[in-house]
């Protein structure tokens, strides 16, 4: 056991704040009844009104949370299947390259995939808009839902699997009755962590939008560079509260289904 120390409490303690009091501090002034974001004007819900009755701020909402939807789940698809190639495989001509293309999202920086993209999307003549800021999120997104869902493959028991086929269950419908149940945790990780990052980016997405396609992180930025304004405190807040609250259902689903799992065996 490990003894207490200063030095380790007081780092957490500040590294902690560091992180999150300047999102409480936003939490409060969104119900700031001022214009002025710092100086406190009184508790109002104006500002949330406000955006609720914004339709410019309304729609690049929309699009955001369509495209995210759309990405997380078809990049945790992709993901999924690339982790069963790597991990299930073994060895195979070209498994290097493949693993490798497979990473490199995660590590090439924004501007060159967003530019990269763009060149890719003028050259095939495609239009862009929310069918491009969608492709190029799977393409971003999918190689960290892929290493989220290696590791959980790599620690799955597979004899589970393998007595299913010993029974006559044929090996996709072993793996999608016995071990995707096992694997649904690390699923509903990739899906979260993939949709998070589709909704928070900005640089991919300006790189790869069209006219009438802003998301509402284009739209925030746009704001900004006049000026922070208590609006914006309210869209964030909004957008926090539904990001938390997806992730508190979806700790609440795949925790009762592990308790369920228990209890079963």
């Amino acid at each position: 056991m490990r003894r207490f120390s200063w030095f380790n409490t007081v780092s957490v303690a500040l590294g902690m704040a560091f992180l999150y009091i300047p999102i409480v501090v936003l939490v409060i002034y969104s119900f700031n009844a001022s214009r002025l974001v710092t100086v406190w004007g009184g508790f109002s819900t104006h500002w949330y009104a406000s955006v609720l009755a914004n339709e410019s701020i309304l729609d690049g909402a929309r699009i955001s949370f369509t495209v995210a939807a759309i990405s997380a789940t078809v990049a945790t698809f992709l993901g999924l299947l690339s982790a069963l190639i790597l991990v299930r495989l073994g060895w195979f001509k070209g498994r290097n390259l493949f693993s490798g293309m497979i990473a490199a999202p995660m590590v090439m920086p924004e501007v060159v995939m967003g530019v990269s993209m763009l060149l890719m999307f003028v050259t095939l003549g495609i239009d862009r808009g929310p069918v491009t800021i969608t492709i190029a999120h799977i393409t971003f997104t999918m190689c960290f839902a892929s290493v989220i869902l290696q590791s959980r493959l790599m620690e799955l028991d597979r004899s589970l699997e393998e007595a299913a086929r010993d029974l006559g269950c044929p090996p996709v419908l072993a793996f999608i009755k016995v071990g995707l149940p096992n694997v649904l945790p690390a699923v509903v990780s990739a899906w979260l962590l993939s949709f998070t990052l589709s909704l928070d980016d900005l640089v991919i997405s300006s790189f790869t939008t069209g006219p009438g396609a802003t998301t509402l992180p284009m739209k925030i930025y746009s704001q900004v560079k006049f000026g922070v304004t208590p609006e914006i405190n309210a869209i964030s807040t909004i957008v926090l509260g539904i990001v938390v609250t997806g992730l508190l259902i979806a700790t609440f689903l795949t925790r009762g289904k592990k308790d369920g799992a228990a209890l079963a065996a």
